[in-house]
């Protein structure tokens, strides 16, 4: 980096080492989340074409973050990433720029234990009683942003643990994995892109992650239709927030496949 606490040159410096290391590699593979679109990013952007065997090797997609938690390495702090994952072709959701509801938990739990259209407390007590414990033991990650404040009321006035992070949800997420944490679940919205990259890791190990596309202006409603998606207010907590959900791979499913056609089919 250029000088400490210089989030762009941390950015730029993760953005070409990665971008060099795929073009290193043997396949045909197109970036379907990147650092933007083309207009907005001149390396690793949305649609980019990389590696080494364009038209000959097998095709796949990638959703990257290369750099996930810019100001923590910028102020050489912990839990920043670099996060990367590749399919099949057509095998990742094409997730737009916007934010995403996300709940999660680890391996372990029996499918349906979680829903993000349930309340902050009704998924508590799921995963308290998938447990064998009181709700009381339950320890919640969270971004600290002001807009989780009643999220963070709701989990306190249970009497949850609530771990606070201030950047880095991929990270968050990922917590729920590793029993060394004693994070059971995440909750909250942050980025949708960043989304996919942690239902990705879950799905390696079994864990369950429900998304739920978040539109707050019309701008974002435009972004998510150039991905070829129908959008309608559906519900709402607020008149500025917009919400769609969006199924995320299932712990053991064969392909995800969640394209641009699947952004459709969730949010018309």
């Amino acid at each position: 980096m250029d000088r400490p606490g210089d989030n762009d040159a941390a950015d730029a410096a993760a953005v070409e080492a990665m971008r060099e290391a795929l073009n290193e590699l043997p396949f045909d593979g197109t970036v379907v989340i990147g650092e933007g679109e083309r207009d907005e990013a001149p390396m690793l952007y949305i649609g980019e074409k990389v590696g080494s065997a364009q038209g000959t090797g097998p095709k796949i997609n990638i959703a990257l973050d290369p750099l996930e938690g810019t100001t923590l390495t910028a102020k050489a702090g912990p839990n920043a990433l670099c996060v990367l994952t590749i399919s099949e072709e057509g095998g990742l959701l094409n997730a737009p720029d916007t934010y995403m509801d996300k709940l999660a938990i680890g391996p372990g739990y029996a499918e349906g234990t979680i829903d993000i259209s349930r309340s902050v407390t009704d998924n508590i007590r799921a995963i308290a009683e998938a447990k064998g414990v009181p709700a009381n033991e339950i320890i919640a990650c969270v971004l600290d942003r002001p807009r989780h404040d009643a999220i963070i009321d709701e989990l306190r006035s249970l009497g949850c643990g609530v771990k606070l992070i201030t950047d880095g949800d991929v990270a968050g997420v990922i917590a729920v994995t590793d029993p060394d944490t004693s994070v059971d679940v995440y909750l909250g919205s942050g980025g949708a892109p960043e989304g996919v990259l942690a239902a990705s890791a879950l799905r390696c190990v079994g864990g369950q992650m429900q998304g739920r596309l978040v539109f707050r202006n019309d701008d974002e409603v435009a972004r998510a239709r150039r991905w070829g998606s129908k959008t309608s207010t559906g519900s709402t907590r607020s008149r500025k927030w917009r919400r769609a959900i969006v199924s995320l791979p299932p712990p053991g499913s064969p392909t995800a496949h969640c394209s641009r056609a699947s952004i459709a089919a969730a949010i018309a």
